[in-house]
């Protein structure tokens, strides 16, 4: 590797008819680097996908820092997932985290070596498999409108009627926490007929947090592909007849949350 240069590593695939190197030729990856292909062993037909990216924004420090910009992170982690989108369409992949990095490319064949194995058993149970994500929210929006006292005779008072409101607003926030969790049950419902795992992801807050509402779960399901649509329009129909909660279904996508592997020695070129 050329000094001053890093090898980024996206994800791990198969490549047996050695045909994924068209699936990379409208892929850009991060920081605008081209993407190509390091392969293993003949017979394994493993091959990473990787980029050059430059060590000064890669060695431990900088990366510290640059992970605290949000507009680097979302830059950063949008051509990241588009080189495994692009893969995806063609293969089974198994996406590696954010900001894998090796010395040179001759660690990186020394890894797919030292891992062939695990890596193999991962996309045989990944294969013909996508990740779908569902997202529900509480979403209680307050009444503008102060309450009126019980007859205009017998006006509240200021104070009375302060806490007559936070009572109506602390029942429509229960009424909605019981929404929520039917819609859970009828989620899971459709992961029992679809899904074949699940992940749980940290609910998101601040700046994570997109949309009106608070979200209360972040899951993260494994299905067959050919489960998809009908996985899709259950969980989406979930919330039908409730009133104060909603859910977001995303997907289908490479499986992020089911590729998890043993730490190896990323990250320490």
């Amino acid at each position: 590797m050329t000094a001053g240069l890093l090898t980024y590593v996206y994800a791990v695939a198969r490549d047996s008819a050695a045909t994924l190197v068209h699936a990379l030729d409208a892929a850009t990856g991060v920081a605008g680097s081209p993407v190509h292909l390091v392969p293993s062993t003949e017979d394994a037909a493993l091959v990473a996908v990787v980029s050059p990216v430059a060590e000064d924004d890669f060695h431990e420090a900088a990366l510290r820092r640059h992970l605290e910009d949000l507009a680097w992170l979302e830059a950063f982690a949008r051509a990241h997932h588009g080189v495994i989108e692009a893969l995806a369409t063609h293969t089974t992949v198994l996406p590696l985290r954010l900001a894998t990095v090796y010395r040179d490319e001759d660690r990186v064949r020394a890894m797919l070596h030292e891992r062939q194995a695990l890596f193999l058993d991962r996309l045989e149970r990944l294969e013909d498999h996508v990740e779908m994500g569902v997202k529900l929210y509480t979403d209680v929006s307050p009444d503008p409108t102060p309450p009126a006292g019980p007859s205009p005779d017998t006006p509240l008072s200021p104070g009375r009627a302060y806490l007559r409101h936070r009572r109506a607003e602390q029942h429509s926030r229960d009424d909605a926490q019981r929404a929520a969790e039917r819609a859970a049950e009828r989620i899971e419902a459709a992961a029992r007929t679809h899904a074949v795992e699940r992940a749980r992801h940290r609910i998101q807050e601040g700046e994570l947090a997109t949309g009106p509402g608070t979200n209360v779960s972040n899951d993260a399901y494994l299905v067959p592909t050919a489960h998809a649509d009908a996985f899709r329009t259950e969980a989406t129909h979930a919330t039908d007849g409730l009133t104060g909660v909603r859910v977001d279904v995303t997907g289908p996508w490479a499986p992020y949350s089911f590729a998890t592997l043993p730490d190896p020695d990323e990250n320490a070129p």
